[in-house]
């Protein structure tokens, strides 16, 4: 018996193994090599990212120390910490009630998920996700593009645009390993945003279906507004598009659906951001979605209308209460204005007198050579691919072509804006791309053999030919992304901005490192440190100092003061540095290594003070006269003085703080005596990096 019941398990146990074979997962080649390619893409967008590892496991540029200083406040005080927080450490002595001035997104996105990890027990702290953050949210970013233009293109176009992204030197940038600030989440948010809205305006689909995208475009929306100001582009953007829709007489009921879904969650979620508040939904910049909203009343109301009287009416009545409503609104002054630095990029022109916002680099406006600079040969693909997608105006082709326009303008307006103008560029030039290569493809599938009679109508285009153009495609390609110089791998393979010292070269510069580490180990907890505000981040949050001055540049008035201290003499400076307590003042300057090398390279205060002179004359000092204050006697003397190059290559006057303290320890510690006619008095060099780029001065009152 116990035999037949073994034999009877054992001829179930075989059949089990035999039925395993059926289970076959039922899928194409081409999706298998889609899925692939995908992969394959993806990981190179993270490896790509990660290649500043050469140089150091750091955070980059300025603003990422200021989200992770945020980031780590949260994880240590909890959530709610967030809503009271006033930071003491920065703007002394008023400080900054971070709430109010910052955007919680990125930060709280950190914090969440490093306290998933920790609670999963991975051996990992704060600052290694917020470093490898972002080249993580770069790869992400490259699915997400996939998908869109997918609904745009086609499936090969989604795989190029992709790729095209991955090795896009204007996201690389963004993206890289240690840039932890907005623009990770931003893009991310911009695209997933787009793809759900589009796809939720589609006729074909199920309300449910609809219902779902609406929503999820709506949080995606949401989230971008909690984390990056430059939501108000996909805001303006969306209404945009509806409105053309409008104007092409492809309204219906669930477009008025779809955008009043979006649009209500999103905007739910923003004005509970502090920083936003209902000011946010009486800007200038965001009216218009209000706007597009009553058309979109209007024209469902006129499409249950039965006669054209009742249209007309309805009408008029429309157009009636929009100037009333409008009149109101501006007579008692409910509309908002749009922050300024919007409208800057609006308009370019009106920049020009605030020394503030010009002093910034990323601020300046782009040369077209920028474009062909950072795109290679997608640049000229464009042309081709508002071709292709206005021949045939879809909801979405419509979309790309407002959105690859819409960012050309501003990228030339504001060279940051680059980044945005970057998922644009890929997927039109994908779709381009495949648009030129498809019917030779085609060709070269076909069978060689024509017919007479078919020769006597038309050209024939031999595979030689369509063989010959696709080479020549593929090499234009290698060229822009391979060899033999490309720059998406010299922007991915560049040290971040603290290991190379804030110099734009490729190389290990510890100074800023060794000063930041000296400050948190050597000066009292209650010094407080006064420096130009491009330090401020970095001195805060890991030289663990208190600041007058940051990257936030929330206080014109007190960077005008720091900029006055630093063009007075001796005595003015002690009054302004007195009136804030400060303890010690830091200067960074690349003039000895400018002379170590026999190369023109400066980036520190020897080329800033003009900067400063403008700041502190439009704000605080306006008998501050930069060109009085010029002195080449010093530059001179050390060599440096090429009027050639067209570079300031000057000081201020020898007299001026400033001049002191960066030529003293050049004086002092590399020999060149006589430079100054006095020496500081009130300040004394407690610190100097190995370098001799950063020094660290106490204030002798």
């Amino acid at each position: 018996m116990s035999t037949l019941k073994m034999l009877t398990r054992r001829e179930k146990i075989v059949g089990g193994v035999k039925s395993l074979r059926n289970l076959r997962f039922k899928t194409s080649h081409s999706f298998l090599l889609q899925v692939t390619l995908l992969s394959l893409i993806i990981s190179l967008a993270f490896i790509v990212r990660l290649l500043p590892l050469r140089w150091g496991f750091h955070l980059s540029e300025f603003d990422p120390y200021f989200h992770y200083r945020s980031a780590e406040y949260l994880v240590e005080n909890g959530f709610v910490a967030w809503n009271s927080w006033t930071d003491y450490m920065r703007w002394y002595p008023f400080g900054q009630q971070v709430v109010a001035g910052s955007y919680p997104g990125l930060p709280v996105t950190a914090a969440f998920f490093y306290t998933i990890l920790n609670a999963l027990g991975l051996p990992i702290t704060l600052f290694e996700l917020c470093v490898i953050f972002p080249a993580i949210m770069g790869a992400l970013t490259c699915l997400v593009i996939y998908f869109l233009c997918k609904d745009i293109g086609g499936r090969e176009a989604a795989i190029f645009s992709s790729l095209f992204l991955a090795l896009n030197s204007a996201y690389i940038g963004r993206t890289a390993l240690g840039f932890f600030d907005d623009e990770t989440v931003g893009i991310f948010s911009i695209l997933l945003f787009f793809f759900f809205f589009l796809r939720s305006i589609d006729k074909e689909r199920a309300l449910r279906s609809i219902l779902f995208y609406s929503v999820a475009s709506g949080l995606s929306l949401g989230y971008l507004c909690t984390s990056w100001g430059a939501a108000r582009y996909p805001i303006a953007m969306a209404a945009l598009l509806v409105f053309i829709l409008i104007l092409l007489r492809r309204y219906s009921s669930r477009l008025l659906f779809s955008y009043s879904v979006s649009f209500g969650i999103a905007f739910l979620i923003a004005i509970n951001v502090p920083k936003l508040g209902f000011n946010f939904l009486t800007e200038t910049y965001n009216l218009p979605v209000a706007g597009v909203f009553l058309l979109l009343c209007l024209c469902e109301l006129v499409s249950r209308a039965r006669s054209l009287r009742a249209k007309t009416i309805l009408t008029v009545a429309f157009l009636c209460f929009s100037v009333v409503t409008v009149f109101v609104l501006v007579n008692y002054g409910v509309i908002s204005a749009t922050p300024g630095k919007f409208l800057n990029v609006i308009n370019p022109f009106a920049r020009a007198d605030k020394p503030l916002v010009e002093s910034v680099a990323e601020h300046k406006p782009a040369a077209w050579g920028t474009f062909y600079y950072e795109y290679g040969i997608i640049a000229f693909l464009i042309p081709v691919g508002l071709f292709f997608t206005v021949q045939n105006p879809t909801n979405r082709n419509i979309f790309i072509s407002i959105f690859a326009l819409t960012t050309i303008y501003f990228a030339s307006s504001m060279v940051r804006l680059t980044l945005i103008m970057a998922p644009a560029f890929c997927i039109l030039g994908a779709v381009a791309l495949v648009r030129l290569i498809r019917p030779f493809v085609t060709i070269m599938k076909e069978s060689p053999s024509v017919s007479t009679k078919r020769k006597r109508f038309r050209t024939y285009v031999g595979k030689e030919f369509s063989a010959a153009f696709l080479i020549v495609m593929f090499i234009l390609l290698l060229f822009s992304f391979v060899f033999p110089n490309p720059r998406s791998i010299n922007t991915a393979y560049s040290p971040t901005t603290i290991a190379s010292s804030s110099i734009p070269i490729k190389g290990s510069f510890n100074d800023w490192i060794e000063a930041l580490t000296w400050m948190r180990d050597n000066l009292p907890q209650n010094a407080i440190v006064a420096s130009w505000w491009d330090y401020g981040y970095w001195i805060t949050a890991m030289g663990n100092k208190t600041t007058l001055v940051d990257n936030g540049t929330i206080n014109s008035t007190q960077i005008g003061n720091v900029g006055w201290m630093f063009m007075s003499n001796e005595t003015t400076a002690l009054v302004i540095l007195g009136k804030y307590d400060a303890t010690h003042v830091v200067v960074f300057t690349t003039i000895p290594l400018a002379l170590q090398s026999g190369q023109l390279i400066l980036y520190g205060e020897e080329v800033k003070w003009t900067w400063m002179a403008k700041i502190a004359a439009s704000n605080v000092a306006p008998f501050i006269n930069e060109t009085e204050l010029m002195d080449t006697s010093i530059t001179s003397q050390l060599g440096l003085y090429d009027p050639q190059r067209g570079r300031n290559l000057y000081l201020p006057k020898s007299d001026r703080v400033l001049t002191k303290l960066i030529i003293y320890p050049i004086e002092e510690l590399i020999g060149f005596p006589g430079l100054l006619e006095e020496d500081p008095l009130h300040f004394n060099l407690v610190f100097a990096s190995s370098s001799y780029m950063v020094f660290v001065y106490e204030i002798d009152y």
